[in-house]
């Protein structure tokens, strides 16, 4: 069985999981109606996407 010649000290440890971190999710403000939403969605509060509208959303109904 393979067993390491040398213990990793927790500087080389800790530098290896620097890229580990959960990242948020990103989010824009829709040009319509100002409610945040997913970048390349449609705004789930009006209905549009890239300055048109796409469905029907809760407000419009």
């Amino acid at each position: 069985m393979a067993v390491p010649k040398k213990k990793i000290s927790k500087s080389k440890r800790n530098s290896r999981r620097a890229h580990d971190a959960l990242v948020g999710s990103a989010y824009e403000e829709c040009s319509n109606c100002g409610e945040l939403k997913r970048p390349h969605h449609v705004c789930g509060a009006c209905g549009y996407y890239n300055d048109r509208e796409v469905t029907i959303g809760e407000e419009a109904a």
